[in-house]
């Protein structure tokens, strides 16, 4: 049902779900310890080096790059 103004309605409320770590008002604050357990582990198994100094967006972006390489993204 195309023409169903809840539907439409909701899909507009879902466009906003996701915003680009550039966007974020809290992007500049320090990685969350979630983000930094999980890219910690994505860095050991892709070979790469972390670094604990990266910010929230910083971070989201990282772990973004490294799920594309290990094939956890997917």
């Amino acid at each position: 049902m195309a023409d169903d103004p809840i539907k439409n309605n909701a899909d507009d409320d879902n466009s906003n779900l996701e915003k680009a770590p550039s966007n974020w008002t809290t992007g500049d604050e320090a990685m969350t310890g979630a983000q930094a357990s999980y890219l910690q582990t994505l860095c050991e198994e892709a070979g790469e080096t972390f670094d604990e100094n990266l910010s929230k967006a910083e971070a989201s972006r990282r772990i973004d790059e490294l799920q594309d390489k290990t094939g956890r993204g997917e």
